[in-house]
């Protein structure tokens, strides 16, 4: 969902949304949020008809593109901007016809579109698995498997946005959040806003044109060194890419790049001087031997489960790490349980900003979905009794909640494009 923020925070006291400077606080801890874009008191139309409709059209587009983009190269894209920039073009024509719509509508729609290319990553990421392995899958299997991982990822997240997303604002940036928030409120302003936006978009056009369609530039280049035993550089020419650096920062996308230069300056020269006197292929590989391999298929045969091995550590450590957060949130969830049962009717109203789905409604969703995993037949056809099937959506429910927990700490550093799902599953 598009981050509901205001411009970066300053050090400037009289600004509204303003931080205080570091040094006047305890620590990292105290700084306050920015505020919100929309007022928090304030409650313009969100959830409407016309909001869910455009979204869930532009989900399936989206979603079907990005499932078909992720089976035939291996990889996925977030679809968050995209839509988010559909969903200006759509409101503004519904506008000039005199039909209104708020910027929380067309957050709404855009978070409703960009979803579709979260599940498509879980579904073609994992359920090819299964035809490979010659199952009789068919599309009630794929349906509830999918819905299924869906709603565990919502329902997971509750209880950490707050922290995630509120608490820890200053560390995690939620790049394309930010960058969805920024051209639904280019729309919402106009003018020089709205223009850069738009100048942007056709940049980027003007890229893909003389890289894609005309080919007056390659978009891709590589070259092998020469001293270096099948070290070899390479850069894909993309407008895309150069958004979601600048989007990411120096910091960030630096240790991408340096992820990409110790894979193919460092490891693979190094697997290709200890392999070059092997007469016999080294698993998984078995047929040709390090020595006929080239670099790119020493890649796909060993890096990229180093990278997968280096993902799980990482999020292993990550994991670690949020424990606190995690138990502190279900503390308060736990505590905002028994005070709303305790008022009663005299509660007190939630801000709209702070009203997230109880813990108690978390965990009956969660209940629902086990239990539907467990007595539905289809959703794990090869296991016959209803007990290891149970084991199974345990498993399925335990497994959602480590990976919700990485995951969304992942997409607030380098956003949904970079995060490592098929590494995780592999993991």
């Amino acid at each position: 969902m598009a981050n509901d923020r205001r411009d970066p925070p300053t050090s400037d006291p009289d600004r509204p949304g303003a931080m205080m400077p570091a040094g006047d606080v305890a620590g990292e801890e105290a700084l306050e949020p920015p505020a919100p874009y929309v007022p928090a008191a304030e409650s313009p139309a969100e959830a409407t008809v016309k909001a869910v409709t455009a979204g869930i059209l532009f989900g399936i587009l989206f979603g079907a593109a990005n499932a078909y983009l992720g089976l035939r190269a291996g990889l996925t894209i977030s679809t968050s901007i995209p839509v988010a920039v559909m969903t200006v073009a759509l409101f503004r024509a519904l506008r000039a016809g005199g039909v209104k719509s708020s910027i929380l509508e067309a957050n709404l729609s855009q978070t409703v579109g960009s979803a579709s290319s979260s599940v498509a990553s879980g579904v073609i990421f994992t359920l090819p698995a299964l035809f490979l392995w010659g199952f009789d899958t068919d599309l009630v299997q794929i349906t509830l498997l999918a819905m299924s991982g869906g709603l565990l990822g919502i329902l997971f997240m509750i209880p950490l946005r707050s922290f995630l997303i509120v608490r820890e604002h200053h560390q995690l940036p939620y790049p394309e959040g930010t960058a969805c928030a920024e051209v639904l409120k280019a729309a919402e302003t106009g003018g020089s806003r709205a223009r850069n936006v738009f100048l942007g978009l056709g940049i980027g056009a003007l890229m893909k044109g003389l890289t894609g369609w005309v080919r007056a530039v390659p978009d891709a280049l590589h070259v092998r060194i020469p001293f270096l035993k099948k070290g070899e550089l390479g850069s894909d020419v993309s407008a895309a890419l150069f958004g979601v650096g600048y989007i990411l920062g120096p910091k960030i996308a630096t240790i991408m790049v340096g992820g990409g230069l110790l894979s193919w300056l460092v490891i693979i020269p190094v697997i290709a001087y200890w392999g070059e006197g092997r007469a016999d292929p080294l698993y998984p590989e078995t047929v040709l031997t390090i020595a006929q391999m080239d670099p790119s298929l020493i890649w796909t045969r060993y890096v990229r489960y180093i990278g997968a091995g280096a993902v799980a550590t990482g999020g292993l450590i990550t994991l670690i790490r949020s424990i606190p957060t995690m138990i502190e949130s279900f503390k308060i969830g736990a505590a905002q349980i028994r005070d709303r049962i305790a008022a009663g009717d005299a509660a007190e109203k939630v801000l709209r900003t702070e009203h997230d789905l109880s813990l108690r409604t978390v965990g009956i969703g969660a209940g629902i979905i086990f239990l539907v995993l467990t007595v539905v037949p289809q959703a794990f056809s090869s296991i016959e009794f209803t007990l290891g099937r149970g084991i199974a959506a345990a498993l399925v429910v335990l497994f959602a909640f480590f990976f919700v927990t990485v995951s969304s700490r992942i997409v607030g550093l380098v956003g949904v494009t970079s995060n490592p799902t098929s590494g995780m599953t592999i993991a």
